[in-house]
């Protein structure tokens, strides 16, 4: 379910400006409503929390999983340690509109995700977006949890995550590539829509959507 980079630098070419409510939100140091006390949830597969990167902890984790030929294949950061850290710290060092996580299920951490302001990433120039917005970016480092409707199950309880500490949100996008069909079957499974094809710089991507309105229905 590869990204595209969010952005690090202040605003420029590669970022979008930010609303004087997101100005406000950044003197305040969140962007993304706190996603460090989200609280724990519960899916099909367990328990599951969000839990934010600390590179000195996990830095060696996400390198092996970026280093699983399913997983480079889409996420094309395969190499040593120093491509994963600058990947991470890129967001760790930003100002907040992507946000690096563990997702941790019944305790074990198996899987990597970015919570983004979609809004204001690169992405909002390729489709009409909305304030708020929130993205998602996934990978299934546990190669058990993968084929077994793990992927689904997250990815719908991370959508709610979304949707329950992010009032002012009312959507949840994701991009996945679309010739990752699995990504795709996954995110439709976890009651997301398919909106339309959109041709980014890296890709030709699946604009995946969950609507608030809609989240008790799909």
């Amino acid at each position: 379910m590869s990204p595209i980079r969010p952005p690090a630098d202040p605003p420029g070419d590669d970022t979008l400006d930010l609303r004087v409510d997101d100005l406000v939100a950044l003197l305040d140091g969140d962007l993304l409503d706190a996603v460090a006390v989200w609280s724990p949830t519960g899916t099909a597969a367990g328990s599951f929390r969000l839990v934010p990167v600390r590179l000195g902890r996990d830095l060696p984790l996400i390198t092996r999983w970026m280093n699983d030929p399913a997983v480079a294949a889409f996420w094309e950061l395969a190499g040593p340690d120093t491509v994963t850290a600058e990947h991470v710290r890129a967001q760790l060092e930003g100002d907040g509109r992507s946000v690096p996580c563990l997702g941790v299920l019944d305790g074990t951490p198996m899987s990597y995700f970015e919570i983004y302001r979609a809004d204001l990433d690169p992405l909002a120039r390729y489709y009409p977006a909305l304030p708020h917005d929130t993205g998602i970016h996934l990978l299934i480092g546990d190669t058990g949890h993968r084929g077994r409707g793990v992927g689904t199950a997250l990815l719908r309880a991370v959508a709610d995550l979304v949707l329950d500490h992010r009032p002012r949100c009312t959507r949840v996008l994701a991009e996945p590539d679309i010739r990752n069909t699995p990504s795709v079957s996954a995110f439709l499974s976890g009651g997301f829509r398919y909106a339309a094809e959109v041709d980014l710089p890296d890709k030709k991507a699946a604009l995946m959507i969950r609507d608030r309105a809609l989240r008790h229905v799909l």
